[in-house]
């Protein structure tokens, strides 16, 4: 199998070795010409990815066309704000018979659309059985370097599922299969605004009764918001729901958590955000999600808090005294 990684992050880049290692024919795409030169002629990624080397049946191209109609697999691993114009680039294709995995965590801005939902409306000729998702807590930098890693493939299809399974498990990369997409890229997308927030705790110097605290609370509002939208309140007990939100809120490599923690400290989104070599998808996620849950009438208010803090200036204490002061209620509400 022909498989095509489109977006040359660190993440895309990790995957793309990964595969490429097990003896697949893989073409990483890059947006940028010059960039896909250098990554073709040094072998590896010293932007985003220091220290792993290309096997040889990886190749690098900045041709999306082609990049895409050789490929029997394609993987979509850009940030998920672009992925609708990226898409674009091969709308017109014909993709019967591929299979799209989509590795991009986020809700689109104005639309409020998951990502595999954002692929069905640009790509005509695709149907929901061709999707699936790859999620769960899997930092590049340690997927990169082997370190064990278990995620989950879903998909509407379990067949498209079971598929992705076998071609990206390997004795350190283990893969789970799901076929309630719904409720996994909802777990997988809101958990990095939820990391925001933790990383806020951390920066404003609370403990871990309070990171405890917004890990749970969140997990409460993600399942809130995947029931509303179809998906299975159990898939948030999962790898692409607590798993990931563990490890988001906790790592080091989380670049949400540490967004948060340079806004706890009293730095500016603007500033924080200009200095990062990488995205962090909650940031705008945390807009689309919050305007998402207005829309349907979900209660969200870590997100809500987290949105005013990052785009309406509102102050770390006084969002924090806001959500410790909210009317009594039972636990499970």
């Amino acid at each position: 199998m022909n498989i095509a990684v489109l977006g040359a992050g660190s993440w895309g880049t990790t995957l793309a070795v990964l595969l490429a290692k097990k003896g697949y024919p893989v073409r990483l795409w890059a947006h940028r010409p010059q960039f896909a030169e250098q990554l073709q002629a040094d072998r590896h990624n010293s932007r985003y990815l220091k220290g792993v080397q290309f096997p040889e049946t990886l190749q690098v191209s900045a041709n999306l066309q082609d990049t895409v109609s050789l490929s029997e697999m394609i993987v979509t691993a850009v940030p998920s704000q672009a992925l609708r114009e990226t898409v674009s680039g091969f709308g017109d294709m014909a993709l019967e018979g591929k299979i799209l995995v989509n590795v991009a965590k986020g809700i689109e801005l104005g639309t409020g659309k998951r990502m595999s939902e954002v692929l069905l409306e640009v790509l005509p000729s695709l149907r929901s059985s061709q999707v699936a998702a790859l999620y769960g807590p899997s930092h590049a930098e340690e997927v990169s370097r082997d370190q064990p890693t278990t995620v989950v493939a879903s998909s509407t299809s379990l067949a498209t599922a079971q598929k992705v399974q076998e071609i990206f498990h390997t004795n350190m990369f283990r893969v789970y299969v799901n076929t309630d997409i719904i409720g996994v890229e909802i777990a997988g997308s809101v958990k990095n605004i939820i990391a925001i927030a933790a990383g806020i705790s951390d920066g404003i110097g609370f403990g871990d009764n309070a990171k405890a605290a917004i890990i749970t609370r969140g997990l409460a509002e993600i399942s809130r918001l995947c029931t509303k939208l179809g998906g299975d309140a159990v898939t948030i007990s999962g790898l692409s729901g607590i798993g990931d939100l563990v490890v988001t809120c906790l790592s080091r490599h989380s670049r949400n958590r540490y967004v948060g923690e340079e806004i706890g400290k009293g730095r500016s989104l603007d500033d924080v955000v200009s200095e990062m070599n990488m995205i962090a998808e909650g940031v705008l996620t945390s807009r689309a999600v919050y305007e998402l849950s207005r829309s349907l009438g979900v209660e969200m208010p870590i997100t809500q808090a987290v949105y005013k803090m990052l785009f309406e200036g509102k102050a770390v204490q006084q969002a924090t005294l806001e959500l410790m002061t909210r009317e009594l209620k039972p636990e499970r509400d």
